[in-house]
Formats: structure tokens, C-alpha cells, sequence
């Protein structure tokens, strides 16, 4: 069956952390970490957690504890307290605020060729977010796990968001960019999935991925 409905995360798929916002606790100690130890730290991170997911099961907000535990280990700073607000000023919806230059355009092709929708595990404000950065009107609905009461992997968010849509699981693909959160959230709901891998955390595993939203409109024509 024809994919009818494309549902996209958010964080790091279709929006991005604003650095200066989400790093100021190291920032205000004159530790300015590189993209390249960003991205490292995340394909390390991603690995560890999906592992730790497919165990026990937990919610994602795991995440950046380890994100962020790693980190600091690579600048040299053991300080509980400086990661707890770094996880604080992560996890506030309005500081996922960067936006690629073409993200509207794509956009707008695919919704051309499918209905558009979000899943996001928030604050229960990712749709001003998305208002702010010229989208929200983009997708005909907005899960936000902040409103739901219950965050990806639970299978409750994504049959939130298909009957937000009154499509199918077959008629829909998620896009996302953790493969415990994310990709197999999705599929034990019985939807596709593909990861927007970013970092590179999944190139070798056989998983489809895409790296921008070029790729995915290439991949989904």
C-alpha cells in the first residue's frame, strides 16, 4: 500500500539545538566543545542508549543524562550539577529552535504528495515552537507528548497521531532520528520508519536512513 501520511519528529529532524541557549552552563566556563565532539559524543551516546532501551524499556529522558555524562567526560569537567543544567536547557521545547534553509520548501513538495503530522517527545510546546520557525502550519496535526501524557516508545503517542489523522499504521511512514525511540516505536505500531541520522550513529546497520530532507524526498520517490 501507497504511504498516504509522513509523521516526523522533531529534535534533530526537523528542528536543531540552538547551541549558545542549550551549552551556556559550559559556555560560561570558557568550554566550547566542537561540532565534530558533538557529533561524536551523540553516534556514542545513541549506541549505548539503544541498547539500554531495548533492555528495560524506560522513556527516553535517559538520554541526555548519558549525552551529556559523556561529554563532560571529554572536556574534563566532573560536575553533577553543570549537567543537570545542561539536561534543564535541553529539554525546554523552545530551545530547539534552528531550522535548515530549505526545510519549508521540501516541505511543502512532500505535502504536495502526503499529509504531514508531527510525534514529538515534549514540554507540550513544540507546536509554538514550530509556529516560530515559519512550519507549524505545515502539518495538519501535532502529537506532543507534553499534551498526551505518554512519550515515544509507548505505543499510545503514535495511535494518538494516527487517529489525530484517521489513517492506518500501513498507510504511514515515521521519520525520526533514535533508533529505540524512534524507529522502533514505529514499527512495533506497525508503521515504516526511517531514521534521520544526522550524526552518522547508524551508517553499516542496514537500516534505512537519510541524512537531510533532500535524501528523504529522494528516498521516498
Amino acid at each position: 500500500m501507497r504511504p498516504r501520511a509522513l509523521f516526523f519528529d522533531v529534535g534533530n529532524t526537523l528542528l536543531f539545538p540552538n547551541r549558545q541557549r542549550i551549552l551556556r552552563p559550559l559556555h560560561q566556563r570558557e568550554i566550547f566543545p566542537s561540532e565534530e565532539l558533538l557529533y561524536e559524543v551523540e553516534r556514542q551516546t545513541k549506541r549505548e542508549f539503544d541498547s539500554l532501551l531495548e533492555t528495560n524499556g524506560s522513556v527516553d529522558h535517559g538520554f541526555w543524562h548519558i549525552y551529556y555524562s559523556r561529554l563532560l567526560e571529554q572536556v574534563g569537567l566532573a560536575d553533577e550539577a553543570v549537567g543537570a543544567d545542561l539536561v534543564a536547557c535541553t529539554r525546554i521545547s523552545a530551545n530547539w529552535c534552528e531550522i535548515r534553509m530549505d526545510t519549508r520548501e521540501i516541505l511543502e513538495r512532500l505535502k504536495q504528495e502526503y499529509r504531514l503530522a508531527v510525534i514529538s517527545n515534549a514540554d507540550g510546546s513544540i507546536a509554538d515552537v514550530l509556529g516560530r520557525c515559519a512550519i507549524a502550519d505545515l502539518f495538519e496535526t501535532i502529537t506532543d507528548s507534553g499534551i498526551v501524557g505518554k512519550e515515544k516508545p509507548h505505543p499510545a503517542i503514535f495511535e494518538a497521531a494516527l487517529h489525530s489523522l484517521g489513517v492506518s499504521p500501513r498507510e504511514s511512514i515515521y521519520i525520526g532520528d533514535v533508533y529505540a525511540v524512534d524507529y522502533l516505536g514505529a514499527r512495533r505500531s506497525g508503521i515504516e520508519a526511517v531514521l534521520f541520522d544526522v550524526a552518522g550513529a547508524y551508517q553499516g546497520r542496514g537500516l534505512p536512513r537519510v541524512e537531510s530532507l533532500q535524501e528523504l524526498a529522494r528516498y521516498l520517490g
